[in-house]
C-alpha cells in the first residue's frame, strides 16, 4: 500500500486569513456598522397601522365573565380545603417552632441536670453506678 502524495503549499496573495496567521501584521481595524437609511414614509404608515391595531384589545366579554366565574371557584374551593383559624393570635405570641424549640430546651436542661445528679451520687458512693466498671464485669474488684 502506497502513503498518499501531499501536495506542496502553493504561493498565495495575502488577504485576512493569512494576515491573521501572521504574527508580525498589525490586526485589521474593525469595519464601521454601515449607516441606516432612514424608513420610508410607506414603512412608517404600516408601522403605524400595526400599532393602532395591536394596542386595541379584543377582549370577548363571554371569556372575561368565565374567567372571573372561574376564578371565583377556585377561591371558594380553596377556602373550604383551607379554612382560615377562627383563633386570633397575639402578634407577640411565639410561633409553634419556637414553642417546640422551647420545650426541647427545657427537656435537655433537665435531662443534663438530672445527669449530673447522678454523677455526683456515683461518685460519693451514695448508689451503685449506672454502668459497672469493666473489671467487676470480669470478676475481678477495681
Amino acid at each position: 500500500m502506497r502513503p498518499p502524495h501531499v501536495l506542496p503549499p502553493t504561493p498565495r496573495k495575502a488577504g485576512p486569513a493569512t494576515a491573521a496567521a501572521d504574527p508580525t501584521s498589525p490586526p485589521p481595524a474593525p469595519a464601521a456598522p454601515a449607516p441606516r437609511p432612514a424608513p420610508s414614509a410607506g414603512y412608517r404608515r404600516a408601522l403605524a397601522a400595526h400599532q393602532e391595531v395591536a394596542a386595541s384589545p379584543r377582549v370577548d366579554p363571554a371569556i372575561t365573565e368565565a374567567v372571573e366565574r372561574q376564578t371565583a371557584a377556585m377561591r371558594e374551593l380553596s377556602r373550604r380545603a383551607f379554612p382560615e383559624p377562627d383563633v386570633e393570635v397575639p402578634e407577640d405570641a411565639p410561633t409553634p417552632i419556637e414553642q417546640v424549640r422551647a420545650q426541647r430546651r427545657r427537656q435537655a436542661a433537665a435531662t443534663e441536670a438530672t445527669a449530673l445528679r447522678r454523677a455526683r451520687a456515683e461518685r460519693a458512693g451514695a448508689i451503685a453506678p449506672s454502668v459497672p466498671h469493666p473489671r467487676q464485669v470480669a470478676g475481678e474488684v477495681a
